[in-house]
């Protein structure tokens, strides 16, 4: 299976939540990327839009629903948020969706910062594998992966996509 190159799904999300923004009336969102690899996106999706906003960094680490069982990764870090939560216009972005535990841990944060008005929720790669009912409003790629198979995001520049088997 040959994986997209990042590099080429960018316009073309940047057109559709151009589209989905303009549709839904919201003219000033607030973008915010989840650590590491959706912040990442987020940079360069900025970029594609030629746009300047500030941008949210959001660590879920201590709102996975897994972490008694996975403890805490070594790298975490506070999130950072430059803007109120409440009653804006949020732009939510992950570079992978896949079961919808990561999308949902970052609503919870969210949600204790404040009520959005909205949260569009956005990301490059939807590998159709969801536990949650939790589905993006803009995406670069919809894969079907084996069981055994995952996408490793690397950038932050340029981004490159990486096809992993996991050890049995």
């Amino acid at each position: 299976m040959s994986l997209p190159n990042p590099a080429e799904l960018l316009p073309q999300m940047a057109a559709a939540l151009t589209s989905h923004l303009n549709k839904r009336r919201i003219s000033e969102p607030r973008f915010i990327g989840i650590r590491t690899g959706g912040v990442w996106v987020a940079q360069a999706l900025l970029a594609a839009l030629n746009r300047q906003d500030a941008l949210g960094i959001l660590d879920v680490s201590f709102y996975r629903d897994d972490f008694t069982q996975n403890g805490l990764h070594p790298q975490v870090q506070p999130s950072e948020l430059p803007f109120e939560i409440e009653g804006q216009h949020l732009v939510l972005i992950d570079d992978v969706l896949m079961s919808g535990r990561t999308i949902r841990a970052a609503l919870n944060e969210l949600f204790d910062y404040g009520r959005p008005a909205s949260v569009t929720l956005v990301s490059l790669l939807d590998l159709d594998a969801r536990e949650l009912p939790i589905r993006p409003d803009v995406v670069g790629a919809t894969l079907s992966l084996a069981v055994d198979q995952r996408v490793k995001l690397s950038g932050p520049t340029p981004l490159t996509l990486e096809l992993q088997t996991l050890a049995n």
